[in-house]
């Protein structure tokens, strides 16, 4: 069921908030013991936020889509009163004093908070396989990584424990879950949605989004969570619209560019196969393929992995000196990032901003560009390294080589399923467009699902 559906049905009252939340609330008990996507449950809230919301809507008032919808945060995000750990010891014990700008708005939306989601710890990594609360494991198969860093998100919502869960973008960690878990997955435009009250990883990368079962859900949580905050600088004045596509959206003469070059090098048949299927559904539908040449895309994700480990290490500066509060690999990654020299970071951000004034060249070629989202589907938990394209490749650098140069650009991207492997697993397409375009992907990615591209609901 969709928040749509779901939605609809508490209007006509064929159940409550109540049983939605309840209903919930046994998937979680049934299977995080399994899964371990959540940190913290808030059975007690949620279930009050039901009633609320029962009692308001019998009432006649109607916050909109998300009234009764039981959701989820990524443990990032502050929770006033309720702990907010970012998946770290360093952070075990935070009690925040006010909720996150995002929380305040889903919450004025009516959504009912059921609590917070596991994660790479501290976000910086791609695996949710955390050292201090469990590692998050695959709902399609639990000896499977569900990707990172919004693990415990891309699992929440595969095995409908909730309808939507926030997660986190600064590298891809929206993206490579929804990939890996079969949902959908959105990185808006840098400063589309306010990122108050969000633990920080990377200043200048972080992004702020949803993970949903649907293109259109989606769409319907970027309403209800974008637009300007004044309690966040990088936050954008631009107008926000309406980003739900129409039933039946056309995607009849949108130029959908294919870059070939560099987004099918090292992937695996499965997913290329998954990819191209997808892009002949654009074409049927009446989408423009054009294949395009892309400025640098190595030279993109180098720049993008400097300053991130220059900012990831500034952002800790102010953390505990006790190294055994941190896993391994984000200690490593962190005394790393403070190893590069200020010229380093400084030459990478006059490189990104020269690739930005080139790529925005790019959409005047095209509207948007398909691709694939990760290389493969989810590798097993623990494997260190994937087999593409006759090579072996590092998980991490091969999981977030698709994704993490959008970052570094700031633009919006759309993760949705494109398939299942052989082995049963999802496989993930990319949608990326110019700078608040999110209208644009959504609709592009409505008319794909629409049109059939896609999975079916996970088994478990």
């Amino acid at each position: 069921m969709t928040i749509r559906e779901a939605a609809g049905g508490l209007r006509a009252r064929r159940f409550s908030a109540e049983e939605l939340a309840t209903a919930a609330l046994a998937r979680i008990d049934r299977h995080n013991s399994t899964l371990r996507a959540f940190i913290t449950v808030t059975a007690g809230q949620a279930l009050e936020q039901a009633r609320q919301a029962d009692r308001e809507l019998a009432r006649g008032r109607d916050r909109g889509p998300f009234h009764g919808i039981p959701v989820a945060l990524k443990d990032l995000f502050a929770t006033r009163g309720v702990r907010t750990t970012a998946g770290s010891r360093v952070y075990e014990n935070y009690l925040p004093e006010i909720n996150a700008t995002v929380v305040e708005k889903l919450l004025a939306a009516g959504a009912v908070l059921l609590g917070k989601l596991n994660m790479h710890e501290l976000a910086y990594g791609i695996t949710s396989a955390n050292p201090h609360f469990g590692a998050v494991r695959n709902p399609w198969n639990p000896e499977h990584s569900p990707g990172g860093s919004s693990g415990g998100s891309g699992a929440a919502v595969a095995t409908e424990m909730v309808f939507m869960a926030m997660g986190t973008d600064t590298g891809g960690s929206i993206r490579i879950p929804a990939s890996f878990c079969g949902t959908v997955g959105l990185k808006p435009t840098y400063g589309r949605v306010s990122r108050f009250g969000v633990l920080p990883l990377g200043f200048s990368l972080d992004h702020v989004g949803p993970l949903t079962r649907s293109v259109r859900d989606a769409a319907l949580a970027l309403n209800a969570i974008a637009g300007h905050d004044p309690l966040d600088p990088t936050s954008s004045h631009r107008p926000v619209v309406d980003y739900v596509p129409e039933e039946g959206c056309s995607i009849r003469g949108v130029r959908v560019g294919v870059a070939e070059h560099f987004f099918f090098d090292h992937l695996h048949e499965e997913v290329e196969s998954a990819v191209r299927g997808a892009i002949a559904r654009a074409e049927s539908l009446g989408a423009v393929v054009k294949p395009v040449r892309l400025p640098d895309i190595p030279a993109l994700n180098a720049v993008a992995r400097i300053v991130l480990l220059a900012e990831a290490s500034a952002v800790a500066e102010p953390y505990p000196e006790d190294r055994s509060l941190y896993g391994a690999d984000v200690r490593a990654l962190l005394d790393q990032g403070r190893l590069v020299p200020a010229t380093d970071y400084i030459n990478a951000q006059r490189l990104r901003r020269k690739m930005r004034r080139e790529f925005d060249r790019v959409w005047k070629e095209v509207d948007c560009l398909l691709t694939p989202a990760t290389p493969s589907a989810a590798p097993r938990i623990g494997d260190t390294t994937v087999r593409l394209g006759g090579r072996d490749e590092d998980v991490r650098l091969a999981s977030t080589r698709l994704l993490r140069g959008v970052n570094a650009l700031g633009y919006p991207a759309l993760a949705m399923p494109g398939g299942l492997s052989a082995a049963g697993l999802p496989v993930g397409l990319q949608i990326v467009g110019p700078a608040f375009e999110e209208a644009l992907l959504l609709r592009v990615g409505a008319a794909l699902e629409d049109g059939g591209v896609g999975i079916p609901p996970c088994p478990m």
